[in-house]
C-alpha cells in the first residue's frame, strides 16, 4: 500500500495546475540518445520553440538544450494551458527530427532503429518515438526556488563540460542573462 501512495503523490507532482505559474520542465530523448550534437537536429527543436512563442503564446525564461534533453522555465500567455503547448511540440518535433535525420544523411542511422523499437514497446506511440513520456512540470513558488532552478538551467553544459563558462553555450539562454541576445526571445527573471 504505500508504493501506491507513494505512486499517486508523485503523479499528482508533475502536472500543471496554474495556468498562470511558471514551471521549470525538462523533456528527454528515449534512451538518453545524443541526438542534437548535429547542428541541423538541434535547430529542429529552436526553430519549433520560436514556433511556439509566435503562435502558441509560450513564454520563455530560461531554456537549455542539451544533446539528448531540453530544460526550461516557461509560462504561457493568455492562461493557454502549457500542457497543450508542449504535447504539440513535442508531437511536431519528434516528426520533423527523424525526418531531418533521414534528410541530412545522418552516419547514426541506428537512431531510427531505436526510436522504432521504442514506439513498438509503447502502447500510444505509432512509428516512432522519440520523446520520453512527459515533460515533468514544476510550479515556482518562491523566488529562491525560480533562481535555484535558473542556476540550474545554465550551469548543465558546464557541468557535462561542453563549456568553461554558461554564456558560451550557444543552445541556452545564459548569454541573453549576461547581457548579449540568444537564439530565442527570452524573457528575463533577474
Amino acid at each position: 500500500m504505500p508504493t501506491v501512495a507513494l505512486y499517486s503523490e508523485m503523479a499528482f507532482k508533475y502536472r500543471v495546475y496554474d495556468k498562470q505559474g511558471l514551471y521549470f520542465i525538462t523533456t528527454t530523448v528515449v534512451d538518453w540518445i545524443d541526438v542534437f550534437t548535429r547542428k541541423e537536429l538541434a535547430f529542429v527543436v529552436i526553430d519549433s520553440l520560436a514556433y511556439c512563442q509566435q503562435q502558441k503564446g509560450l513564454v520563455i525564461y530560461a531554456w537549455c538544450l542539451m544533446p539528448n534533453h531540453l530544460h526550461m522555465i516557461i509560462g504561457s500567455k493568455e492562461n493557454i494551458n502549457i500542457s497543450d503547448i508542449m504535447r504539440d511540440f513535442k508531437k511536431f518535433t519528434a516528426k520533423k527530427v527523424i525526418e531531418t535525420i533521414r534528410s541530412i544523411r545522418e552516419s547514426r542511422t541506428w537512431m531510427i532503429n531505436k526510436f522504432e523499437f521504442a514506439a513498438r514497446i509503447h502502447a500510444k506511440s505509432d512509428q516512432y518515438k522519440f520523446w520520453r513520456d512527459g515533460f515533468h512540470p514544476i510550479l515556482l513558488e518562491s523566488s529562491y526556488f525560480t533562481a535555484q532552478k535558473l542556476d540550474y538551467i545554465h550551469q548543465n553544459p558546464v557541468k557535462a563540460g561542453l563549456v568553461t563558462q554558461e554564456e558560451y553555450y550557444q543552445y541556452s539562454s545564459a548569454i541573453d542573462y549576461f547581457g548579449g541576445k540568444g537564439l530565442l526571445e527570452v524573457v528575463l527573471l533577474i
